[in-house]
């Protein structure tokens, strides 16, 4: 049937309106209006996770702004936040597992286990970490068959192009790396008695950073601000420099040379890997070198969650972190943040918050996604379509370009 039948001889003007004939594109921009979001936060079981992605706080932003979220009981309990926190700030709580996956909205830290997507709804839209290094092909594969949206927030970026989150977690690792490194220093851990704290006529702690990224210039900014003596080591003259001009003060920096490197780990009371490879951290510091170093050092290799980069080094736990090779004491524990959950969970919080916001904003995610490069730059899957090109050629699998399918 043709569109003119439709008009009469005697009537010029279309019988449709004006809105009515406009593209598509441009009727989502004119009826574009707040939806509510129904936000479902499950219990982390992963071993030795405690964070969880929202705080009480953020609920109470979220719920205030006409939002829902189901909260699993007791999923913020290893973050120290009681289920009590929750219900006051606007939250609903349930001990229905299946009830929560079955939000249209998941928030988690750790991405979804196989369990846990066979829980989810088809459709569902899930934000979570990826961790693409301990992944199996056949994950993708289960995501793809419930026709998931995922999104990674360590590829989430700002309006400066940054990573806010991975920025935020290596500040943490850091700081924390100095932080243990001092606990273990002390005799009841059977360390070698040193302290930091610059103490009048007492020569101060040595610290050896080797990276000099994120994690290096908190580790060396906590290191400066309990009164050691540093020397930073990397391989990007760049990096040396911006981390001085941040530290704003002269600090000892070098690249990696094994002559000046080895001089400063025979010297050094604590060595600090925050080094960070394509696919594994490249081994910086050989089984000679760790043997040339003061019986009772320490070594924190916050590298270890890809592979690390003193030989010598082995995954830990939180409950057993440290081994002894060559009388020095290592310690390799992949996810330092959740040794501090409470402030890991208000640091992650902060950056998913904003977003979620927005999202209720926008009227939905699919809105959020056309406009914010930034959190499309996060999607690894859109409804059953791989979207992500590192993890398509990590996996060898297909992959499609968002932009082709958003627009």
């Amino acid at each position: 049937m043709e569109f003119s039948q439709f008009i009469p001889m005697n009537q010029p003007s279309s019988p449709f309106s004006k809105q009515q004939l406009l593209p598509q594109e441009e009727t989502l921009e004119i009826l574009k209006q707040k939806g509510a979001l129904f936000i479902g936060l499950p219990k982390e079981n992963q071993y030795q996770e405690k964070r969880i992605c929202l705080t009480p706080d953020a609920v109470n932003a979220i719920t205030s702004n006409g939002h829902r979220v189901l909260i699993e009981s007791g999923a913020g309990k290893g973050a120290h936040f009681s289920d009590l926190d929750y219900t006051n700030a606007g939250g609903e709580i349930t001990k229905d597992t299946a009830k929560v996956f079955g939000c249209p909205l998941l928030l988690k830290v750790e991405p979804p286990t196989l369990t846990e997507i066979g829980m989810i709804n088809p459709q569902t839209t899930v934000i979570s970490a990826l961790q693409i290094k301990t992944q199996q092909k056949s994950y993708f594969a289960e995501l793809a068959r419930k026709r998931l949206t995922a999104i990674a927030f360590e590829y989430i970026r700002d309006e400066d192009g940054k990573f806010p989150a991975v920025r935020s977690l290596s500040e943490i690792a850091g700081i924390s790396s100095v932080l243990i490194a001092s606990e273990l220093m002390s005799t009841s851990n059977k360390g070698n008695g040193l302290m930091f704290g610059n103490i009048s006529g007492v020569p101060p702690v040595e610290v050896v950073i080797i990276g000099a990224g994120t994690v290096g210039e908190f580790a060396a900014r906590s290191a400066i601000g309990l009164g050691a003596n540093i020397k930073i080591f990397d391989n990007s003259i760049t990096k040396l420099r911006n981390i001085q001009t941040n530290l704003k003060q002269t600090v000892y920096t070098s690249t990696i040379q094994p002559k000046n490197l080895l001089k400063a780990l025979k010297r050094c009371d604590v060595a600090i890997g925050a080094t960070r490879g394509k696919d594994r951290s490249p081994v910086v510091v050989s089984s000679t070198m760790v043997e040339h170093m003061k019986k009772g050092a320490v070594i924190i290799d916050v590298s270890i969650d890809t592979g690390g980069c003193f030989e010598t080094s082995e995954i830990t736990t939180h409950n057993k972190p440290t081994i002894e090779k060559y009388g020095v004491i290592h310690y390799g524990v992949p996810n330092i943040p959740s040794r501090y959950p409470k402030t890991a969970t208000v640091s992650i919080s902060n950056i998913f918050t904003p977003y979620l916001l927005k999202i209720g904003e926008d009227g939905g995610l699919e809105n959020s996604l056309r406009f914010d490069k930034g959190l499309r730059n996060g999607l690894y899957m859109y409804h059953g379509i791989l979207t992500n090109k590192s993890v398509g050629e990590w996996f060898d699998l297909q992959y499609s370009d968002i932009n082709f399918l958003i627009f």
